[in-house]
């Protein structure tokens, strides 16, 4: 059996607000457009998940909910500036062999770059920005056997290319 991980860095966030922390930092005018782009590309290459683990921050609830995608999805704390270790801890518990988990940097570029065995061959994989999206797949049949360096990035991309910008 095969899983596979969606892992997602949130949309582009708004740093021109008035909010009382970082962690309520809404996503700004791009990143409402990104969110869409993405989740429309899931649809079109079959890579909808079964199940969404998320950062509890505004700007990942926002991105969830504007890829207009059904899956049941849970926020969590532990995602919130998670660190790549923690990331493994958390997608370990999933319970759906197809799921996405929707977090912030550095944590997820770290973990993009450590679970996967080769990286893929596109230039903006290494700083991970906003919105972008690796699929990858792991020769196990429960997330609680996943391992460093076990994953085959299947696919990946970033919202300036599903825009055209």
């Amino acid at each position: 059996m095969t899983c596979t991980l969606i892992l997602t860095r949130h949309a582009k966030s708004a740093w021109d607000t008035n909010v009382p922390s970082d962690h309520a930092r809404p996503l700004n005018k791009r990143g409402r457009r990104s969110a869409p782009a993405i989740g429309a590309w899931l649809r079109d290459t079959g890579h909808v998940p079964e199940q969404v683990i998320a950062s509890s921050a505004l700007r990942a609830r926002e991105t969830w909910e504007l890829m207009d995608l059904e899956a049941p999805v849970a926020f969590t704390e532990r995602l919130y500036m998670a660190s790549s270790d923690m990331i493994l801890k958390v997608l370990r518990q999933a319970e759906h062999p197809r799921v996405m988990l929707i977090g912030h940097n550095p944590g997820v570029a770290a973990f993009a770059h450590t679970v996967v065995a080769h990286p893929p061959g596109h230039a903006r994989f290494d700083d991970f920005p906003t919105g972008a999206t690796l699929i990858a797949e792991f020769a196990i049949s429960n997330w609680a056997d996943l391992t460093w360096s076990s994953g085959t990035a299947v696919d990946f991309t970033v919202p300036r290319e599903l825009l055209g910008e």
